[in-house]
């Protein structure tokens, strides 16, 4: 954990004719046959083009009367244990494991007791499916969903805190229930696009390339701001993002609950500026790294936008 963070056969036809050639003195019984055949053929062709289309006229009923059969209501259990029930159908895309969604939730023990939920806060949860950021029971779960479904899953305690538990009322080997939907998937973001814009460098060393500039409250010390922010290695690769959760980041500035080159270079903005923030090791977390992927003597680069100042 670091300390700005709380937690994708071609066949030319010309060379072929059909050369037909009758003696103009054939007798009229020569012909007979003749005529017999094509007349016989044309109502051979007739009567099959008919049967083809009464055919297709009973594939496209077929196909008319074909509904979809709906699961609302029905539980369903995955090898796992996980119990699930769909109460409302979305018809949005389906979530697949890397996809970044957005969930509302209400968690509830056996006994009805509500443990946590997001729509009681009102802030939807956001995380990053399939890669461990949920409790196993969320990761299989969301996974069976289309944007807008509903659901409710009851999740087994080996798919959710163990024999440990999580502590408070969620105690050792507890069976949770979820009232699920889900809201969004979101992309994720793309690097500020800086090409052309001017580059300055503080005393300290850090690096700032404002994209815009607004009349907004400037962010000033001991305030608390809102930020959007991606963060980069060196080589482009995206170790975390506020915009990918859709969960804006709040801290007072000034105050080192972050690192230095996210005090410094936020108090340079204002209100509605974007910019990007190249952060040399000795302003982010220096010869110690981090941990996972941001190693030591790190130079980190930062996407951020301020939304609010207070």
């Amino acid at each position: 954990m670091w300390k700005c963070v709380n937690e994708k056969i071609c066949i030319n036809p010309s060379n072929l004719r059909e050369k037909s050639v009758i003696n103009k003195n054939m007798k009229a019984s020569q012909l007979k046959p003749i005529s017999i055949l094509l007349i016989a053929l044309t109502l051979s062709t007739a009567v099959f083009a008919q049967e083809k289309e009464k055919k297709s006229s009973k594939k496209e009923v077929v196909k008319k009367d074909k509904k979809k059969v709906s699961i609302v209501g029905k539980e369903f259990t995955t090898e796992s244990g996980l119990k699930y029930v769909i109460t409302h159908e979305g018809n949005g895309e389906r979530a697949k494991a890397g996809d970044n969604v957005q969930v509302h939730y209400t968690g509830k023990l056996t006994n009805d007791t509500v443990f946590d939920s997001s729509v009681k806060r009102g802030q939807p949860f956001g995380f990053k499916l399939g890669v461990g950021q949920v409790i196993k029971g969320w990761d299989e779960g969301i996974a069976l969903l289309n944007v807008g479904d509903k659901a409710v899953f009851t999740i087994p305690s080996d798919l959710a805190y163990g024999a440990n538990g999580a502590g408070g009322v969620i105690g050792p080997n507890e069976t949770l229930i979820f009232e699920v939907e889900l809201l969004n998937i979101i992309s994720p973001p793309k690097p500020f696009d800086v090409a052309g814009k001017d580059t300055t460098t503080t005393a300290s060393g850090l690096k700032i390339i404002k994209l815009n500039a607004t009349e907004g409250t400037q962010a000033t010390v001991n305030k608390m701001v809102s930020v959007h922010y991606s963060g980069y290695l060196l080589n482009g690769k995206m170790f975390d993002s506020s915009v990918e959760r859709n969960q804006p980041f709040n801290f007072a500035l000034g105050q080192g609950k972050v690192i230095k080159g996210w005090d410094e270079g936020i108090a340079l903005l204002k209100v509605g500026e974007k910019a990007r923030l190249i952060i040399p090791s000795n302003l982010a977390y220096g010869a110690n790294g981090a941990g996972g992927v941001i190693g030591p003597n790190e130079t980190l680069i930062f996407d951020v936008e301020l939304l609010g100042v207070q």
